[in-house]
């Protein structure tokens, strides 16, 4: 999708100086994310995340600076001068463009939401300040009500920060690293967390707008290592150049036509992720990551698990897809006509672009759309790809991103390790895992052995009495093979027989996480 050159609602170049000054305002009034939870409550400022604006409204009307900026940037009400001006640099932000005066009143013509970024890993975590679209913070097209300029194109509309973005932001590996690509930024919200952790961010899009918002949020923000490039998918970047990390957030809804270009990718079916899948890996450094977030088609008579598996073919990376969850197809199109504001207008419409969904899946013989993670990263050299793509529906731990990068690490692990040298490890119990035991009341011996972990993914997973004996018994200080031939002793089984049937529930419990090698592992 292309978008129209539409001017943006700000001066389109950046005024540093000014920037500077308002998050000097910002900080002054306690405009961030702690000030405005402690100003609002928990309550109030948590249905701003579900774009309910009445709660804060009846809690902002004293007239400190804080409650001004809240009411102004977050709630999107008119102020009076003479407030604006005792809790920022008012004439200058007029003059900027941040905001419009009507009479003795200001309003702005952003969005401007504060934001913590302070995810384990980000080594220079502090407070941020998010720019987007009037409305948009949340809530998508849809949502952006009375407050839409009529200047701007629907289409080419910058969101905030939404669950998505705080999904992604959950789940990335945080390091220190020296390349992050940010693909298809918006308004910027993975670049503020790679710029805290990567010397160096190129944060890209095919929206010019989205890339002038990006540049505002970076420098109300005061972070200096975010370069901005134009264009759509890998475009923009050089044939040979790589990265550490790869993040992207993109326009992945499978939709019968390009309206709205943070969303809708303008290719067929789930032809986006395919391809940002397919071109990740030329892009990545050794033991790169790549992390996003997609969408896949469930098409009859296909397995949605050989379908994306597919994708990650050639790309010379280890992969780990989790689908999080299915929606059949009305449910899906029902969804995002609602994100892009159409059951506001006549049911003729409505029905027609419902159809027009319909219609589209029917002729491309999807049954549902499945929403999840991708996580790619770049095969070790001359090692054979691990691929990885199961349903995990249930609640997880957040932020998951350590559990991932530690999920890639034991997957070195088991791809260096034959049987005989996961016996000659040494492993240890991970943290908080219980043990339930299942059976008729009474009985001498359980049915079967759950071990359920209370951290990361939050497993469960069934084990036989020798497994649950087995994984209780690891504190890193034995080998396996020694702990297995004590228990061959404790039950009177050949201790050679319990070496042989034994590694394949060990490989099960490293790779799920229940069980942790040791350093000094062989």
């Amino acid at each position: 999708m292309t978008p129209s050159t539409a001017p943006a609602p700000l001066r389109p170049d950046v005024d540093h100086e000014l920037t500077a000054r308002l998050r000097a305002a910002f900080r002054a009034a306690d405009f961030t994310a702690d000030g405005c939870l402690e100003l609002l409550g928990g309550p109030a400022y948590a249905a701003l995340a579900r774009s309910e604006t009445v709660p804060a409204l009846r809690v902002t009307g004293g007239g400190s600076a804080a409650e001004t900026l809240l009411r102004l940037f977050l709630l999107q009400r008119s102020v009076p001068y003479a407030a604006a001006r005792a809790a920022l640099p008012v004439d200058d932000c007029l003059a900027g463009g941040w905001l419009e005066r009507d009479g003795d009143e200001v309003r702005a013509t952003v969005d401007v939401r504060p934001y913590a970024s302070d995810i384990a890993g980000d080594s220079r975590a502090g407070d941020a300040w998010i720019v987007s679209d009037l409305g948009c913070a949340v809530g998508g097209a849809g949502g952006i009500g009375a407050a839409a300029r009529t200047d701007v194109p629907r289409a080419e509309l910058v969101l905030g920060v939404g669950g998505a973005s705080t999904t992604l932001a959950n789940i990335t590996v945080r390091r220190p690293v020296h390349r992050v690509l940010d693909l298809g930024t918006g308004s910027g919200v993975q670049a503020v967390h790679a710029a805290r952790h990567g010397a160096e961010v190129v944060a890209t899009d095919v929206n010019p707008r989205a890339l002038h918002f990006t540049a505002l949020t970076m420098a109300l923000s005061g972070l200096d290592n975010v370069g901005t490039r134009q264009g759509s998918l890998f475009e923009p970047v050089a044939e040979q150049e790589t990265f550490d990390l790869i993040v992207s957030n993109p326009p992945f809804v499978i939709s019968p036509g390009g309206r709205f270009t943070y969303r809708d990718g303008g290719m067929a079916g789930d032809d986006l992720c395919r391809s940002l899948v397919a071109g990740a890996g030329r892009h990545l450094a050794p033991g790169g990551y790549c992390q996003l977030l997609a969408n896949w088609q469930h098409v009859r008579g296909e397995d949605w698990r050989d379908r994306v598996s597919a994708w990650t073919a050639g790309t010379g990376c280890d992969a780990w897809v989790v689908q999080r969850e299915v929606q059949d197809v009305t449910q899906y199109a029902e969804l995002w006509l609602r994100d892009g504001g159409d059951h506001r207008e006549s049911r003729e419409s409505y029905d027609a672009r419902y159809g027009e969904w319909l219609d589209a899946f029917e002729a491309a013989k999807v049954e549902g759309v499945g929403f999840g993670w991708i996580t790619l990263r770049k095969t070790p050299e001359g090692a054979r790809p691990v691929v990885r793509v199961e349903e995990w529906p249930h609640p997880v731990e957040q932020p998951l991103g350590p559990q991932i990068e530690l999920w890639f690490a034991r997957q070195d692990f088991l791809r260096d390790h034959d049987d005989a040298a996961l016996l000659a490890a040494r492993y240890r119990l991970a943290d908080e895992v219980v043990q339930e035991q299942v059976g008729s009341p009474g009985a001498d011996d359980p049915e079967h052995v759950i071990l359920r972990q209370n951290r990361g993914m939050r497993r469960a997973t069934k084990v036989d009495t020798v497994g649950a004996g087995f994984a209780g018994v690891c504190d890193g200080t034995l080998t396996a093979g020694e702990i297995l031939d004590a228990i061959a002793g404790l039950i009177d089984e050949d201790p050679v027989l319990l070496r042989d049937r034994t590694p394949e529930q060990i490989r099960m419990l490293v790779e799920q996480g229940f069980l942790e090698p040791q350093q000094d592992a062989g």
